[in-house]
């Protein structure tokens, strides 16, 4: 029998139409019709320190299998090893300017994890040159979904925990963070460090946040609504975050709004996470709350972060380098690989390419579905699996996905 093949969709993106990114559409037997492009996205890998060093390769190995199978896109990768607290020491600087401009180059970022307890400044804070990949590429917005996986620890009795599904979103640019190697220690008798709110950043904080909801309702109509975390009622500069958030609540009128104070907030996290949805906050705020959130639906093994600005994407796992089980094959890959979902769904979006999308959801589903299954046991959690069982059980159910996909017969993009 003759295969028939169906009038070509029409295609709107205008995301994809940049000077040499050409843009068509063709049938494939296997896929039906698919966008063909010849984007090439340049990703730079800082794997950084201790575990850091042996769970982005497995995250760049699954992205190569993404690629591989759904096509569209080209993902080149170059990794900068010289970065980080044994980098520093090494070499007596956090990044070398080889790194920094790479990174300053790229389409996105993919990093592990930063720091080593021996390794720090004479005033005794910890090697970060992340805080200044942050300040220098103005990466404002830290998204940090908290989401419960099935048969994974559970820090909460309450059934309902096993549906706890929020992002917080914290900004990542100023706050208390703002004079970060920058704060004076007067004497010896005291210590000042500046907390610096400003409207221009947060009102895209702000607006962030309202757009995370709004996609988030669209998938579940349950969603949709963001809660502005501060302290208002003692501190003029989370007043005045206040007040920008209520002037930008306006302008998305199909999304719930309200307040909470941080210090009530951090009860009702343990008293009932599952009520939230977003949550927006200043940088130490955030940095607090969203490793309660991380503590909540099993650890930090679970807990992926993209840390977005207005022209820079960085996506790393929120915990540390783990000394302590560095070289032993025990390290948790989960959070980095979900980390590289959030960074192919960011380009995905970013350039109008509907198959990062589509990778980035797969990726997510399958590490569900190891968790859901038992297929995915990492040692974190009290399971068998070391760093290298855990990514091939990953890799099997990603492999499954994708050869179970149905063609997509009149993609349209936008």
């Amino acid at each position: 029998m003759r295969r028939v093949r169906p009038q070509a969709p029409r295609v709107s993106a205008p995301g994809l139409r940049q000077p040499g990114h050409r843009v068509r559409s063709i049938w494939t037997p296997k896929n039906g019709y698919i966008v063909v492009t010849n984007k090439r996205l340049r990703i730079v890998t800082l794997p950084g320190d201790g575990i850091g060093r042996e769970i982005v390769p497995p995250a760049v190995h699954l992205l190569g299998v993404v690629e591989a199978a759904l096509g569209g896109f080209k993902l080149e990768f170059e990794d900068r090893p010289d970065m980080g607290a044994l980098y520093f020491k090494e070499s007596g600087r956090d990044i070398s300017p080889e790194a920094f401009e790479a990174a300053r180059q790229a389409d996105a970022i993919l990093m592990g994890a930063m720091g080593w307890p021996a390794v720090r400044h004479a005033d005794g804070t910890e090697i970060s040159p992340h805080l200044r990949l942050r300040e220098e590429f103005q990466l404002y917005a830290g998204v940090r979904p908290i989401k419960a996986f099935p048969n994974t620890p559970r820090r909460l009795l309450d059934e309902r925990a096993a549906s706890i599904d929020m992002v917080i979103l914290r900004e990542s640019t100023e706050g208390l963070f703002y004079t970060h190697g920058k704060g004076e220690v007067i004497d010896d008798r005291e210590a000042r460090e500046t907390l610096r709110i400003t409207r221009a950043t947060t009102e895209k904080l702000c607006d962030t946040a309202f757009r995370i909801a709004r996609g988030r309702k669209r998938r579940d109509p349950s969603k949709g609504r963001v809660t502005c975390v501060d302290k208002a009622n003692v501190f003029r500069a989370f007043a005045f975050f206040r007040k920008i958030f209520d002037e930008r609540r306006a302008l998305f009128p199909d999304i719930r709004a309200d307040h909470s104070y941080v210090d009530a907030q951090a009860l009702d996290l343990i008293r009932r996470p599952w009520d939230f949805d977003v949550l927006v906050m200043e940088n130490m705020f955030g940095d607090i709350l969203s490793d309660l959130g991380g503590g909540l639906v099993g650890g930090m093994g679970l807990a992926p972060c993209a840390e977005l600005g207005d022209e820079h994407g960085l996506f790393q796992p929120a915990h540390g380098s783990a000394p302590d089980i560095t070289g032993q094959d025990k390290a948790n890959p989960t959070a980095t690989i979900l980390s590289a979902a959030m960074m192919l769904d960011w380009l995905g979006e970013r350039h109008g390419i509907d198959a990062l999308c589509e990778g980035a959801a797969l990726l997510q589903d399958a590490v569900e579905e190891g968790f859901a299954t038992r297929a995915l046991r990492p040692m974190e959690f009290g399971g068998d699996q070391g760093l290298k069982a855990a990514v091939k059980a990953t890799a099997d159910l990603l492999g499954a996905k994708l050869a179970a996909r149905r063609p997509a017969r009149a993609p349209v993009l936008g």
